[in-house]
């Protein structure tokens, strides 16, 4: 039981980093000593996506899911748990590269906005 608490955990924790990954420009609006925090992870989630390389905790999450009497999963978080949602087809290489693109836009039009609001004003 308490290894599928921890699944789950992972799970949470895994969905949580990609929501910041993808949205954390809007908490540097309120907090901007984020920034640097964020852009770490933004380039994280790229890296992570144009490499084709499986995030050290899907692993971490298989393993305790394998402990707890689950099945795990092959491939990684977004193949598994988002492809399956949005994509009826497997996640291609070509798709990868594009959700890579899409997190580098959404940042630049989220930072560009902060970029435009500093010149009229500094943040607190």
């Amino acid at each position: 039981m308490i290894y599928r608490i921890g699944a789950d955990a992972i799970l949470l924790l895994h969905l949580a980093f990609t929501l910041f990954t993808v949205l954390g420009g809007l908490l540097v609006l309120r907090r901007p000593s984020l920034l640097w925090v964020h852009l770490i992870a933004v380039l994280w989630g790229v890296v992570i996506e144009w490499a084709d390389w499986i995030c050290p905790l899907t692993p971490l999450e298989n393993a305790l899911r394998v402990r707890g009497g689950e099945a795990g999963y092959s491939g990684g978080f977004i193949e598994h748990y988002v492809s399956l949602v949005l994509y009826p087809e497997n996640l291609t290489i070509e798709l990868r590269y594009l959700l890579g693109m899409g997190l580098v836009a959404v940042n630049l039009i989220i930072y560009g906005y902060i970029f435009l609001m500093r010149r009229r004003k500094p943040l607190p």
